[in-house]
């Protein structure tokens, strides 16, 4: 399924290039439809067995409900519907707009895929501390934006003709992207710049560096779940009932023994 997922990306991708788009399309066409229908009798199956994962699903149609509403339910119905509505309502212009949504297949790899489970996690996790990060970087982006706006609207009024006009300024120089298509020009411009930009180069690594800690903490945790097993049983070591609450060596000789 995995190599599915990538092969729809793919297509996805070079559909964009007029020389292989215009010689390939009715490969493209069958290959997406082909896609769409393994996607959709996917999506059903998972719908349809619900009940058969997790006892909250169990109630014939709330549960059901309940599982359409989780995220991968949601990044599924979401990857399968732009086919569908161009299949029924392919005279609509809008619908051509909503191609994009096809990029959500390549959510569904979370699903097979252990690192992105981990990332999920940490996201889950330091959801907090992102959030809070962001709306630090936020505030951020509009001080500067608002400084760089009284700074130089009298030198640049094209540029900085608004505060909302001069985010773009903060953006490229929060992220020392620098195109050079704006800039201040003003002595005391250029030293808001300055100290706006170095500014930038710790606040916005912030958020990557809770990311970074947060999936150290993950692994880690993993790590400590997996010394924990036995590796002959799989039964948790820290448990405490009597047939694990030998030492380890014992539990060994005893499931030596059994087997």
């Amino acid at each position: 399924m995995i190599g599915l997922i990538i092969l729809n990306i793919l297509a996805f991708t070079f559909e964009t290039v007029d020389s292989v788009a215009l010689n390939n399309r009715t490969y493209f066409n069958d290959f997406e439809s082909f896609s769409a229908i393994i996607f959709t009798i996917e999506y059903g199956l998972r719908l349809w067995t619900c009940d058969l994962i997790q006892p909250k699903f169990r109630a014939p149609v709330l549960g059901r409900l309940k599982f359409a509403m989780t995220p991968m339910a949601i990044v599924d119905f979401i990857s399968i519907l732009p086919y569908w509505l161009f299949f029924f309502f392919h005279d609509l212009v809008f619908i051509k707009w909503i191609h994009f949504l096809r990029l959500a297949r390549l959510l569904k790899i979370g699903r097979y895929s252990e690192s992105m489970r981990t990332l999920g996690h940490v996201l889950q996790a330091k959801g907090g501390d992102l959030l809070t990060a962001l709306f630090m970087v936020f505030l951020l982006l509009v001080i500067s934006s608002s400084a760089i706006y009284y700074t130089e609207r009298v030198a640049q009024p094209d540029i900085f003709s608004s505060i909302p006009a001069s985010m773009w300024w903060s953006v490229i120089t929060l992220t020392s992207v620098g195109y050079g298509d704006a800039y201040p020009v003003t002595p005391l411009g250029r030293l808001i710049g300055g100290m706006i930009a170095v500014l930038g180069l710790g606040l916005v690594a912030l958020p990557t560096g809770i990311l970074a800690s947060g999936y150290t903490d993950e692994i880690r945790k993993k790590r400590m779940q997996q010394r924990s097993n036995c590796p002959h049983c799989g039964a948790d070591l820290n448990s405490k009932p009597a047939s694990h609450s030998v030492s380890l060596p014992e539990h060994h000789e005893a499931s030596n023994g059994r087997s």
